[in-house]
């Protein structure tokens, strides 16, 4: 079976990396040779801005520069990683990816739509997601989750909760403008629930690829 790439989305505090590691594991018990990676982040340099975006909260960054710095990740992430793992038949698994931008730094940060879409066109170069899922929750419990875990938050954990409140609603409407590729998981259940949730997005899936494949 060909490769995919697929990406989770969801504000922190959603329990992404604990799915992410669900996901993974019901991947390879299939036989998917699965490749887990991050955004931004993924490669040296990836990684190197990861802590420019994410920690350097001393230093103001203009909300022009981080949607730069955000795409210039990408870029590498996608020719470093990506693509040549989908070439190689892989399945990708992306925490974040362009949907996460359009959330934080359209919904949070105010940038226009229509300036993160000439970017993204310039960056991806027709590269998108072959699934998502949205792990969705209401501000606050996402906020709760998160001061439970501890430790100093992000520039973006950081913010108010109408930053958040915001990201949240682009993130709505991506899932409404793209039902056939986002499917959203209300992650305020308990975890058996989304778990439960998960596992038969991820079967209807697998099960989708698998006739293309045949076909």
């Amino acid at each position: 079976m060909n490769g995919a790439l697929l990406s989770v989305e969801g504000a922190d505090g959603c329990g992404k990396s604990t799915h992410i590691g669900f996901i993974a594991q019901w991947l390879r018990k299939r036989g998917a040779a699965v490749l887990c990676t991050r955004e931004p982040g993924g490669t040296a340099v990836g990684e190197s801005l990861r802590q420019i975006l994410l920690h350097a909260a001393a230093t103001p960054i203009a909300d022009r520069c981080e949607l730069l710095l955000m795409f210039a990740a990408r870029a590498q992430h996608l020719d470093e990683v990506i693509v040549p793992a989908l070439a190689a038949g892989k399945w990708v698994l992306c925490d974040r990816f362009i949907d996460a931008t359009y959330a934080y730094q359209g919904g949070g940060r105010g940038i226009a739509a229509q300036d993160i879409e000439i970017l993204e066109q310039w960056t991806h170069r027709a590269v998108q997601p072959d699934l998502t899922v949205l792990l969705d929750a209401p501000v606050e419990v996402a906020a709760a989750r998160t001061r439970q875990r501890g430790g100093k938050p992000d520039r973006f954990e950081g913010q108010q909760a109408d930053f958040k409140q915001a990201v949240r609603r682009v993130y709505q409407a991506r899932a409404a403008r793209f039902p056939q590729r986002i499917r959203v998981l209300d992650a305020k259940q308990p975890m058996a629930q989304v778990r439960a949730e998960l596992n038969t997005v991820l079967a209807t899936f697998w099960q989708q690829r698998q006739r293309a494949h045949e076909h």
